[in-house]
């Protein structure tokens, strides 16, 4: 999506602030004994009192209103009776939409007391994200996202998930441009657009350069080899003075 007017900035805004919220209020709720099920929950019920709809939900019938993924899954898990357990590393990825625009955000969280390699690897996710974030200005190469996330992951030692990639969003959860690398790509020669709307969602991880699909063809997604893996995302509209982020909480 570009964005045409006021209108639709504002209302990306909007729903992009429910999103970001959502996820700030499940994982205040997450504690040792509960299920992601009841998370899920909380999530939902937090959506739907800000007149927003689960975009999983709306738009491929996915089996929750938000993706919770723990430890060795790496995204997409699916609320259920896997109980959460003081150490984990839990995922959670909300996507919405309200009034026909669609925002998308997800962030990692450690439940106490987490290890401190885990800690660490919390920190830098969020440090890849931004060295993706800095590079997003109009006319800018998106070829330049996946590089500055990928120096930052060489220098740190970490990998990057290759096979699961930001994308345009807006008007529809899965917009224009489609598959933009958070890692190096000599292949991308996309340049980005005066209010092109799209996702930052580099996957940092301690050893897994791809996701695999459940054995049981469930939605659930696993890092392959298998390693602790985090992912901060945010939507952000591409300006002339760098980028707009739409996923801020309150």
């Amino acid at each position: 999506m570009v964005i045409s007017s006021d209108e639709d900035l504002e209302k990306l805004k909007h729903i992009g602030k429910i999103c970001a919220n959502t996820i700030q209020v499940m994982a205040k709720a997450m504690e040792p004994g509960m299920t992601t099920r009841e998370l899920d929950g909380i999530g939902r019920r937090h959506l739907e009192a800000h007149g927003a709809q689960s975009a999983p939900e709306f738009c491929y019938e996915f089996p929750g209103a938000t993706c919770i993924s723990i430890n060795e899954e790496v995204a997409h898990g699916v609320p259920g009776d896997r109980v959460i357990a003081a150490g984990d590393l839990i995922n959670i990825d909300v996507s919405a939409l309200k009034d026909g625009y669609f925002g998308d955000t997800g962030a990692s969280f450690g439940l106490a007391p987490v290890a401190q390699k885990t800690t660490r690897l919390l920190r830098d996710g969020k440090r890849a994200l931004t060295a993706g974030l800095t590079q997003v200005k109009s006319g800018a190469p998106f070829a330049a996202i996946g590089e500055s996330v990928g120096k930052f992951a060489k220098k740190n030692g970490y990998t990057l998930i290759r096979n699961l990639a930001s994308h345009g969003v807006g008007l529809s959860l899965h917009d224009e441009p489609e598959e933009i690398a958070t890692w190096p790509d000599r292949r991308e020669k996309r340049l980005m657009q005066d209010g092109q709307v799209f996702t930052i969602e580099p996957f940092l991880s301690f050893g897994a350069t791809f996701a695999d699909d459940a054995d049981d063809g469930t939605w659930t997604l696993y890092s392959h080899p298998r390693a602790l893996t985090v992912q901060f995302e945010h939507t952000v509209v591409a300006s002339r003075n760098g980028p707009i982020i739409l996923t801020h909480p309150d």
